[in-house]
């Protein structure tokens, strides 16, 4: 078609929030998408643009008028419109004056359900000055700013101040009022290189437009790629590479609007502080990108962005370099200080920090993990002093000036400083690794008292807090006991500790009763929650939801042995005959239940009359005991390959075999036969729970 242009929307303003800049670009862009196909406008390509000044939009073949619109109404049904002589009823009658036409004018059609009257439409589409106005306004109310501000003396309100809308289709100004602004063709370019209005020819020259000669790189994507080459590049030539955290790489995109990448460099007695916190300072603070040397060590260097082209980058570098000096000496004197005094002695400070009101302060908590790392020391083969005075440390990094200053580094600095006081190796890296994993998918605890100590933290939350009714909602979650539940099963299931999880939280029960005398109630609830998450876990690993439900009607109660479970049947669930022994195990399940007596435990092979319940009892014997043994050794594989060998004969039982006989005798044998087919299964799964019918 002619009419199909490229549609340009920009919107400039001051300086968008760096963090949410990404995300309010694709919301309007998938808003602007919603409304566009809504009104029957499909756009042949979509280009989304976002720097700290700008949203725009450019959408590619899109016509100067929406496409004719179809209307449809069905009335009555022609049974009803009629009577037997075919005059109109009142219905038929009503249903023409509400759409505003004769009679006549309707149409019949015939459907599953009968022939009715139908009023057909066709209305003209409405022009883009028409129509764009509400598509951009109910999207750029959708966008997700909760705090909006006004500025000047209207009343308008968005997230910034709004100074310039561009509207283009083709080389044609879309006429529209938005914001309080009326659109035109005439853009803006970077806020110190370029101080003259740019006017757009079209809607194609936007973003080459916007980089020649307003000195902008519109594309967030291209931007983000322009920022990680340049750093590179300024890497290499120090001599290290750069550590780039993506997250930090997004918000250095979203606050530059022409990126230049320089070295700065910082006196290299610092690198004497732990470069964890220097690291901190430099991305969290300054939005620098740390260097280090091929040994992973820091380098006395970091590359900066900048958002100017400056004539005397040296004067950039330095009024860098200089704002850091003082960060940097700050970690410096805190590393000094905290150092003076041991982990053990700042052990008073705990009693002072409240934990949660009713479960008392950090030595309280101390306290209990103390308790919960004398019960992880046998199953975990630890030494059980050294255990309690890794509960009795653990949480004394707190009290630093390192941590007050950069509370991200708890943990990391108790590393440091139980080493600096001379503690095990095991125990001063349990200090940090505890806290593991940080946030999703993060690194776990690698050593066994590390792990423990990890594990007992989690556990004495989770409890606790369900304890004194606290426990998460849909909405809140102030403890972060989602993740605490998460990174315990994590723990448990990647580093294959069997630990059965109902008396872990006994003992995390006991462990709080001073506090909370009917802790031990919440036992139920935690681990119902907890098993909650591990569905989470599994399904997010393309577990199928029916495998989990399959495992968890056997209750397994340690999750490394649920995981087993399920990845077992997840395998048994791909051969050929499982559908067929789902939907056997299913139709026994339905017997046993409906069966008047209790099942016999034992079963009399005197009266097994039929040849195919005769095979099917012998198969099982034959299987059994391989079942068992790979069950025991937690090899549910091997024992679901074996459970699948009883096709045949479970087909033939059914086939030849009648169970709800009129013989009481009969009938409660064959059950017993059932029964024990149904446990040996029900020793992995309930697979009837696998069965589509």
């Amino acid at each position: 078609m002619d009419d199909l242009h490229p549609l340009l929307f920009e919107l400039g303003m001051e300086e968008l929030p760096p963090k949410a800049l990404l995300s309010l670009r694709d919301a309007l862009r998938d808003g602007c998408l919603r409304r566009l196909r809504e009104a029957g406008i499909e756009p042949s390509g979509v280009r989304a643009f976002a720097t700290p000044r700008r949203l725009g939009l450019l959408l590619e073949g899109i016509p100067a008028r929406q496409p004719d619109q179809v209307q449809e109404r069905r009335g009555p049904a022609v049974s009803a419109a009629f009577d037997d002589h075919g005059a109109p009823s009142r219905a038929a009658e009503g249903f023409a004056r509400s759409c505003g036409v004769a009679l006549e004018a309707l149409e019949r059609e015939q459907t599953d359900k009968g022939e009715y009257l139908v009023f057909r439409e066709t209305r003209p589409g409405a022009p883009l000055e028409a129509l764009l106005p509400d598509v951009f306004a109910a999207a750029l109310a959708g966008l997700p700013t909760p705090k909006r501000m006004r500025w000047g003396t209207g009343d308008v309100e968005f997230v910034r101040p709004v100074h310039w809308l561009v509207v283009l289709h083709g080389d044609r100004v879309v006429e529209m009022a938005l914001l309080g602004l009326r659109s035109g063709r005439t853009t803006r370019g970077h806020r110190f290189h370029c101080t003259q209005p740019i006017e757009l020819a079209s809607a194609h020259d936007y973003a080459e437009a916007l980089e020649h000669e307003g000195t902008v790189v519109a594309s967030f994507e291209r931007r983000r790629e322009f920022i990680a080459g340049q750093i590179r590049s300024e890497a290499a030539a120090a001599g290290g590479e750069a550590l780039v955290d993506p997250d930090l790489l997004n918000e250095v995109t979203a606050l530059v609007e022409w990126p230049v990448a320089l070295t700065g460099s910082f006196d290299p007695r610092f690198l004497e502080v732990p470069q964890e916190a220097l690291i901190s300072t430099m991305q969290d603070n300054q939005k620098y990108f740390p260097l280090v040397g091929p040994d992973g060590r820091m380098l006395p260097r970091f590359v900066l962005i900048s958002n100017i082209r400056s004539r005397h980058p040296e004067s950039v570098r330095g009024g860098n370099e200089r704002v850091l000096r003082p960060r940097f000496a700050d970690a410096e004197f805190f590393w000094e200080q905290d150092r003076r005094e041991t982990l053990a002695s700042r052990q008073p400070w705990l009693e002072g920090v409240v934990f949660e009101r009713r479960l008392g302060t950090l030595a309280d908590k101390s306290t209990r993990l103390a308790r919960l790392m004398t019960r992880l020391a046998e199953p975990m083969a630890l030494d059980p002093e050294l255990a309690q005075r890794a509960a009795q440390l653990c949480k004394c990094d707190l009290g630093t000036r390192m941590v007050f200053e950069f509370p991200e580094l708890q943990g990391t600095m108790g590393r440091y400083y139980a080493r600096h006081d001379g503690e095990p190796e095991a125990l001063a890296l349990a200090m940090e690794q505890h806290y593991w994993p940080r946030q999703a998918g993060g690194g776990l605890p690698e050593g066994p008292l590390a792990q423990a100590l990890a594990l007992a933290d989690r556990l004495d939350s989770l409890l606790g807090i369900f304890a004194i009714g606290k426990e998460p909602t849909g909405a809140k979650d102030p403890f972060a006991l989602r993740r605490a539940a998460l990174g315990l099963l994590r723990i448990l299931v990647e580093k294959e500790l069997p630990l059965e999880l109902t008396p872990l939280l006994r003992a995390a029960a006991d462990a709080v009763a001073d506090k909370v005398p009917d802790a031990a109630d919440a036992v139920p609830r935690v681990g119902a929650y907890i098993l909650e998450r591990l569905r989470g876990y599994l399904l997010d690993q393309g577990m199928a939801a029916e495998v989990f439900e399959a495992v968890a009607a056997v209750s397994p109660d340690a999750p490394l042995d649920f995981v087993r479970r399920a990845r077992a049947v997840q395998q048994f669930r791909q051969r050929p005959e499982a559908e067929a022994l789902a939907a056997a195990n299913k139709r026994i399940q339905n017997l046993l239940r409906k069966a008047e007596q209790p099942t016999p435990d034992t079963i009399d092979e005197a009266l097994l009359h039929v040849p195919a319940e005769q095979l099917l009892l012998e198969s099982l014997q034959a299987i059994e005991p391989r079942v068992q043994s790979a069950v025991a050794e937690g090899d549910y594989v091997l024992a679901m390959e074996e459970l699948a060998t009883l096709h045949a004969p479970v087909d033939a039982f059914f086939t030849d075999v009648m169970v709800m006989v009129e013989e009481p005798a009969l009938r409660a044998n064959r059950l017993a036969l059932l029964g024990r087919l149904a446990a040996r299964f029900d020793s992995v799964a309930d697979i009837s729970r696998l069965a589509t019918g």
